[in-house]
């Protein structure tokens, strides 16, 4: 069968290179078209054909999405075209919900309706966070979405109130933490001697992956490495944003790059200083101790703090439903401020013996590994 899949953002291509494993073992004909990254190049091989990287498309926060109108409607008008000429027998949408949730209503509305056979399924999988801000878009998921597939365990009850009876499987974040090689004392001091680092215990910098993100929070990150120096921080860059714009941040700081590393940095930390989004749950994950800050424009954490209705902006405090990690936003994320909540869940601080239980509880509450496979596997009997 052919797939169309599209993912928009760093975390999507995570997960639709596991997704991509699952639908080749559970469709051993599957031929793959995709907007996505280099992870899901790499999981395709040659059964699949890149469209679009996301590093291409990928436009974080409200200002930034109203400066780029143009060349959004440019990128979903050149989507609906290539959808069209394919003509694939699923159509697989990960997050990304600006863009996605347009080529849903595409699929139904221009390319079939009802039960004409001859359209794609639609199958949405990574639900947008309609829980958190934009309601209204629930609507336009029962619509347009034939299935639903969901990652978090709370999102079952949730969507079921809407009239939506999502398919939930487990965390994908769990095949890719458990997939990966364990920490030993040979391969950490590979990793220093690979990448330049001393003998000190590290804490990650992990300032995000899109531009916008470095540029707001970066300054802030490097800052706390001043009142920390028997601790290596270690800023986890990424090769498609341009080495300058770290540089300029970490000239004379002392502080490190390590490039395309996120998850063995973070691995061999002591703790971490997080950026909101899919690292805060990886980190915990890896039983990492971590701090949460964000920083955005003005502009965008306005409108904010008007529209999105949550206690939490990261996804470890959503899913324990409590603040396990502790969140620096905006005006309260300062260097000294994350210096002292990193130093108290540090081993030997008065939060990180709580915090190593919370995680415990993270890992029970997200289920078994298996999660990508287990929803291929239903997408491939769907359509059959």
């Amino acid at each position: 069968m052919k797939y169309y899949i599209i993912a928009g953002e760093a975390s999507g291509d995570l997960h639709g290179s596991n997704l991509i494993k699952g639908l080749l073992a559970a469709d051993p004909e599957a031929e793959i078209r995709f907007w996505g990254g280099d992870k899901m190049i790499a999981a395709a091989g040659m059964y699949g054909t890149l469209v679009k990287h996301y590093k291409e498309a990928s436009i974080m926060g409200f200002w930034e999405v109203l400066k780029n109108l143009r060349r959004i409607g440019q990128q979903m008008r050149f989507c609906r075209e290539d959808i069209a000429a394919y003509r694939p027998d699923a159509l697989i949408l990960i997050d990304y919900p600006g863009f996605n949730l347009r080529m849903a209503k595409f699929a139904r509305t221009y390319l079939g309706s009802g039960n004409n056979t001859s359209r794609p399924k639609v199958f949405y999988y990574i639900a947008p966070k309609v829980w958190a801000w934009k309601e209204k878009r629930v609507v336009r998921i029962r619509r347009y979405v034939d299935k639903l597939f969901i990652i978090f365990p709370f999102e079952i009850e949730y969507f079921r109130r809407h009239g939506i009876e999502a398919f939930y499987a487990g965390n994908p974040i769990m095949d890719s933490v458990t997939e990966r090689p364990a920490v030993t004392a040979e391969s950490a001091a590979a990793f220093r001697q690979a990448n330049g680092l001393d003998e000190r215990p590290i804490i990650s910098l992990v300032a995000g992956s899109r531009s916008s993100e470095i540029r707001y929070n970066l300054p802030y990150m490097v800052a706390v490495a001043h009142s920390m120096p028997e601790y290596q921080f270690v800023v986890t860059g990424v090769s498609w944003l341009d080495r300058s714009l770290y540089d300029k941040y970490l000239a004379g700081s002392g502080v490190r790059f390590v490039c395309d590393k996120t998850y063995e940095t973070i691995a061999q930390s002591a703790a971490a200083l997080v950026t909101s989004g899919t690292a805060t749950l990886e980190t915990a994950l890896l039983n990492v101790p971590e701090v949460v800050c964000f920083r955005s424009s003005a502009i965008s954490i306005w409108v904010a703090k008007r529209l999105v209705k949550l206690r939490f902006i990261s996804l470890v405090n959503l899913i324990l439903d409590k603040e396990a990690v502790r969140e620096l936003i905006q005006e309260e994320f300062t260097p000294e401020i994350a210096a002292e909540e990193l130093k108290a869940v540090l081993p030997g601080g008065d939060k990180h013996g709580p915090m190593m239980q919370d995680f415990r509880e993270l890992h029970n509450a997200l289920g078994a590994p298996g999660a990508s496979r287990r929803v291929a596997e239903e997408m491939v009997r769907l359509l059959q």
